[in-house]
C-alpha cells in the first residue's frame, strides 16, 4: 500500500457538545449544542470575548473536562479523559524548576516509557526544532519568558502528539517576542503537519496562523461561526486582505 493511501490521523469531530456551570444559585451556559469537524493536519484558531467558551471548549478537546451533552471524537473514538494523541501547551510553560531544559523536555518522555538515551535523542531533536539547542544544559530560573516558552513547546511536541491544543500560549510575552514565536509557531505547524488548535483573544495571530477561525459569540442566542482565512503562506500581517479580514472578524466580534 502506498503512502499516500495512508489515512492521516488528528480528525476531530464534535457533535452536540454542551457545558453550563453553577453560578449565583443557578447556570450559566458557556457552551450548547456545538458541532464542528476539524480536518486532519488543519490549524483552527478559536476565538471570542471572554466568557465566551474558547477554554473550555479546548479544555473538553483535551479531555480534561467532561461535556454535559454531546461528545468529541478523535479519529472516529470518543474522547474519555487525556489521551497520548493530545498535547497541551498553556499560557504559562510550567516547567520544573529543578530540571534542565533537556530534562524537562526528556520527562515527559521517560513517563511514556521510553528508554532515556532514546528520550534524550529526541528530546534534543525537539529542542533543536525550537530553536534552543545553545540551552539545553539550562535551568527555567535561567531563561527568558520567551526561551521558557519555547522549551514549554518543545516538551509538547516531543511526545509526536496528532492534535496540539495550544491555550493563549504567548499572551504573557512582550509584543516582539510574541511576534518571533507567531512565527516559529507557523513554521513548526508547517514542519510537523500536526492538528493545531489555538485559543487565542489575539485576531492577528489567529490569522497569522490559522486555516478557519472559529469566533465564539458573547450572547448564547447566536450560532458560532466558522471564518476561512483564504491567505497564502507565509502571510503578511500588513498585506491588504490580511488586514480586511482582521476588520471582518474584528466587527464580527463586536456585532455577536
Amino acid at each position: 500500500m502506498g503512502a499516500q493511501a495512508i489515512a492521516r490521523r488528528g480528525e476531530v469531530a464534535v457533535r452536540g457538545l454542551s457545558k453550563s456551570f453553577a453560578l449565583a444559585g443557578g447556570r450559566l451556559n458557556v457552551l450548547r449544542g456545538l458541532d464542528l469537524d476539524i480536518r486532519a493536519g488543519e490549524c483552527l484558531a478559536i476565538v471570542g470575548a471572554s466568557g465566551s467558551g474558547k477554554t473550555t471548549l479546548l479544555r473538553m478537546l483535551a479531555g480534561l473536562e467532561s461535556p454535559d451533552a454531546g461528545e468529541v471524537r478523535i479519529d472516529g473514538v470518543p474522547v474519555r479523559g487525556v489521551g497520548t494523541e493530545r498535547a497541551v501547551i498553556f499560557q504559562e510553560p510550567r516547567l520544573l524548576p529543578w530540571l534542565t531544559v533537556l530534562g524537562n523536555v526528556a520527562f515527559g518522555l521517560e513517563a511514556r516509557g521510553l528508554p532515556p538515551p532514546e528520550a534524550e535523542v529526541r528530546a534534543r531533536e525537539t529542542i533543536h526544532l525550537v530553536g534552543l539547542a545553545d540551552f539545553e544544559a539550562a535551568f527555567p530560573r535561567q531563561l527568558s519568558g520567551g526561551m521558557a516558552q519555547r522549551a514549554g513547546i518543545a516538551r509538547a511536541l516531543a511526545v509526536r502528539p496528532e492534535i496540539l491544543l495550544l491555550d493563549e500560549p504567548l499572551g504573557a510575552l512582550d509584543a516582539m517576542t510574541r511576534m518571533t514565536l507567531q512565527e516559529e509557531l507557523a513554521r513548526i505547524w508547517r514542519d510537523e503537519r500536526v492538528t493545531m488548535i489555538l485559543v487565542t483573544h489575539d485576531l492577528e495571530e489567529a490569522i497569522l496562523l490559522a486555516d478557519r477561525v472559529l469566533v465564539l459569540p458573547r450572547s448564547k442566542g447566536e450560532r458560532p461561526r466558522l471564518v476561512d482565512v483564504a491567505l497564502a503562506r507565509p502571510r503578511d500581517r500588513s498585506e491588504q486582505n490580511f488586514v480586511a479580514l482582521r476588520r471582518r472578524l474584528m466587527a464580527e466580534l463586536s456585532l455577536h
